[in-house]
């Protein structure tokens, strides 16, 4: 099926179903002139970006609120990612342009990587968009939402591998659109990375990155409104600075931030297994503030399908790998990603995949299925795995780290550990939850707190003392033992 086919399909089908969806995701209305909504989906790169539109507005005098239904525009910033992400953005632009005709919106934006990937088709195929703005032109915000700009008349850059040069700095407005405790920080731009599967590259131009001065005074920054857990976020956070002839950039970076006046904790997200260098390690070894934690996607193990990814390696390169991980920073908490059902995968890869899930035991794993994404190399590959299969693959995936993660969890229970308060939980308002160190915000677990000392109620963003005393498969109960943890 070709793009514009693809969207046709998208677009047709979730007409008819629209009514019946939610948007569960990020909801901002900034009023001035007039009131102005936003929807974002997507990874937390792209909640960085509406983040930065957001405080280019109320920069300019516009006030945040939070009814959607009230916006005169609404603006919804897209991931285009891979076919599911693709069809949750055509679904919220849908639902949002049913706010021009049972709300007030007489504008609808919309922004991101779908723009990038599928300007032309949605122009085509969505008149009821007042303006396209793809992820180099996050500066175009404040004319798009000018009543006196039309909007149908700007350009869309389009975006060459080369041509990207948008990169915000510490100087940025910005509106967190996080809990006050923690913050994403995008150290660098774009992938330069040749992946198979990936149309990142021509979503988001090529690698570059900030300037160290930038993020570090941006971190000051966050730290003086109290925000106690800075999250570097990129498309390939290991490549920091290379682009810039400096050794060892991501290492000296973290170091600097972890020095940083009321930050806590400093976490990378976002790494690449052939960039994991000594001194990055070195600097989780013996920073405390630097937490214990690898976000380190694989995608495989089987030496066959890793070649067909582009990506390179094999089990026991991969098993290495985690072994010097851990000897160098006991007690590491290493989280992975996998890809089953890509073209070529056999029964047989898929079994060397699972043994390497079993050996190595990680603490967190993410199981995605094949998404055929025309544009990328792996589109042209044979062998396509029926979907069914991978499906299947993926459920025996995550069934076995299912039983990794609770056995793990249970060589805690007994243990005192230094939680980070988030307040009250997301499955009841009977329990509250933190995070330890190895739990990063959304995609890990947390830890659910049952119990405190009598009248003792942390406010979010204190650290304290938790008793685990259960385990489940993904989250860890107890109860708080003492007020204050430093």
């Amino acid at each position: 099926m070709v793009a514009s086919d693809l969207l046709i399909t998208l677009c047709s089908s979730t007409r008819h179903i629209v009514h019946d969806f939610t948007i569960h995701d990020l909801r901002f209305t900034i009023q001035i002139m007039n009131k102005v909504g936003f929807i974002s989906l997507g990874c937390p790169k792209n909640l960085v970006d509406s983040e930065v539109m957001m405080g280019q507005l109320k920069a300019k005098g516009f006030e945040i609120t939070a009814n959607a239904d009230d916006a005169d525009t609404v603006v919804v910033n897209t991931c285009g990612f891979i076919e599911a992400a693709k069809k949750e953005s055509i679904e919220a632009i849908l639902e949002a342009a049913r706010l021009k005709t049972t709300g007030k919106a007489k504008r609808l934006i919309v922004a991101g990587c779908l723009v990038e990937r599928y300007r032309d088709d949605l122009k085509a195929e969505m008149p009821e968009v007042d303006a396209f703005i793809g992820t180099s032109q996050i500066n175009d915000i404040l004319a798009v939402c000018d009543p006196q700009v039309n909007t149908r008349s700007l350009p869309v850059i389009p975006l060459g591998n080369q041509s990207a040069t948008y990169l915000y700095d510490e100087s940025t407005p910005r509106v967190l659109a996080t809990p006050s405790h923690y913050a994403f920080i995008k150290i660098a731009e774009g992938c330069d990375r040749p992946c198979a599967f990936c149309f990142i590259p021509q979503m988001r131009g090529h690698f570059r990155s900030r300037r160290f001065g930038s993020i570090v005074a941006e971190a000051q920054q966050l730290a003086e409104e109290g925000v106690k857990e800075l999250i570097l976020v990129a498309q390939d956070s290991s490549r920091y600075g290379e682009d810039l002839g400096k050794a060892d950039a991501l290492a000296h970076l973290l170091r600097e931030l972890s020095h940083t006046e009321g930050i806590e904790w400093v976490r990378v997200m976002y790494t690449y297994p052939t960039h994991i260098s000594d001194a990055f390690l070195d600097v989780l070894a013996t920073e405390p503030k630097a937490v214990k934690y690898l976000d380190m996607p694989l995608q495989h193990a089987s030496q066959k399908v890793l070649k067909l990814m582009k990506r390179g390696g094999n089990r026991a390169s991969l098993e290495r790998l985690i072994r010097r991980v851990r000897d160098r920073v006991p007690n590491i908490g290493i989280r992975t990603t996998f890809i089953t059902g890509f073209p070529g995968e056999t029964e047989e890869d898929f079994e060397e995949l699972l043994t390497f899930v079993r050996n190595v035991e990680f603490d967190r794993v993410g199981v995605f299925t094949y998404s055929d994404e025309e544009g990328t190399p792996a589109f042209e590959l044979g062998d396509k795995v029926d979907p069914k299969i991978a499906s299947k693959r993926r459920t025996r995936l995550m069934k076995e780290q299912r039983r990794i993660s609770r056995r793990n969890n249970k060589r805690r229970v007994g243990k005192i550990v230094r939680v980070l308060f988030e307040g009250e939980s997301n499955e009841t308002e009977l329990l509250w939850q933190g995070r330890i160190e190895t739990q990063a915000p959304d995609i890990d677990g947390c830890v659910l707190i049952n119990d405190a000392p009598e009248g003792f109620v942390p406010a979010p963003g204190e650290f304290v003392n938790v008793l685990l005393t259960e385990a489940q498969e993904y989250d860890l109960v107890g109860r708080i033992v003492a007020q204050h943890l430093t």
